[in-house]
């Protein structure tokens, strides 16, 4: 059977503390028992398991509720005690009896929870003595789980050290292990550095070199750009020149002309049979001088350049040549 013992103080005689025992079987549903003593006086009661359905059919609540109402008010379970309240009457014939209530408050209002007569023991004396017995064995109980708790505690503290200890070296185990490795790290990083740098300088010095070699190949090719254009523009200066000589040679060769035709006459000695001769030649001179000219102008075509190279002679400069090839009657007359 368990057991539990309270201090109450009621609201009718709030200047006396009374001692309140419940004992019940297997649960407070199923009925349990009530002893009541102010040190002096013992009274015990009943409530049985009808009376708590009655109960909580009267106050329409569940059953499972209103059980659980009557352990917090009973047993003091949830720490609330101030919302419940007590209240001790006498009744009988000569007040042996005690009317023993207990109620709920809520805010403005308060309702019983239940109620049951309690009837004075004759001898207290023995239910005083039972409650001090549970209570020493209560005290008891409480002082041996206090020893285990302590030596629980004990125990849990020591594992405590010996983990927070361990910790400390692997504190200072890592601590070691981080300065080691930043150390060679530091050593790594700083290689690592030195290679970049190395490979950075050797990019630079090969991005250089690949620029003045493409700077060279330009220039290069300026120059034999330049040198290309020299040499076209000099053949076309030699092809200028050779296009001009022969105007030049038939300017030369007029004034030549003109020089001796504005040379005075040559008195002839026997004008009269160069006169006849003359008129006799002139006509075989003309097949002559023809067939001469055509021979020269085939020559002159066989031996001239493309139209795009050579210059070809103007319309003014042709008759000059014809007339160097023709040349005066009288000299062809000399040469015949």
């Amino acid at each position: 059977m368990e057991k539990k013992v309270v201090r109450i103080c009621p609201v009718s005689d709030p200047g006396t503390t009374y001692f309140l025992q419940i004992a019940w079987q297997k649960d407070l549903g199923a009925g349990f028992d009530v002893v009541l003593s102010d040190g002096l006086s013992a009274w015990t009661g009943k409530v049985p398991e009808e009376d708590i359905s009655k109960e909580a059919a009267d106050m329409e609540m569940e059953r499972e509720k209103y059980i659980g109402e009557l352990k917090k008010v009973l047993l003091f379970e949830g720490g609330l005690a101030d919302k419940y309240n007590f209240d001790i009457s006498k009744g009988g014939v000569d007040g042996e009896c005690l009317n023993f209530s207990y109620e709920k408050n809520l805010k403005d209002v308060s309702f019983r929870l239940g109620s049951l007569m309690l009837q004075k023991v004759s001898g207290p004396a023995l239910v005083i003595s039972e409650l001090i017995s549970y209570c020493l064995d209560c005290i008891k109980g409480l002082h041996s789980k206090n020893e285990n708790l302590q030596k629980e505690n004990e125990r849990l503290q020591s594992d405590l050290d010996d983990v927070q200890e361990q910790l400390q070296k692997c504190v200072e185990a890592k601590e070691e292990l981080e300065m080691e490795l930043y150390k060679r790290f530091i050593l790594v990083l700083n290689e690592k550095k030195a290679k970049i740098r190395n490979l950075q300088k050797s990019l630079k010095e090969a991005e250089e070199a690949v620029l003045e070699t493409t700077q060279a190949r330009d220039t290069m090719s300026t120059s034999k750009s330049k040198v290309e254009t020299e040499d076209y523009d000099g053949s076309t200066d030699d092809e200028s020149e050779n296009s001009t000589q022969p105007s030049t040679s038939a300017a030369v060769a007029k004034p030549r002309r003109d020089s001796l035709l504005g040379s005075p006459d040559i008195i002839d000695v026997a004008p009269s049979r160069k006169r006849r001769q003359r008129a006799r030649n002139v006509p075989r001179a003309e097949p002559k001088v023809a067939l001469y000219e055509s021979q020269t102008a085939a020559k002159k075509r066989a031996d001239s350049p493309p139209k795009s190279s050579v210059k070809q002679p103007s319309s003014k400069e042709m008759p000059s040549e014809s007339e160097k090839n023709t040349g005066d009657p009288e000299d062809l007359f000399d040469d015949i």
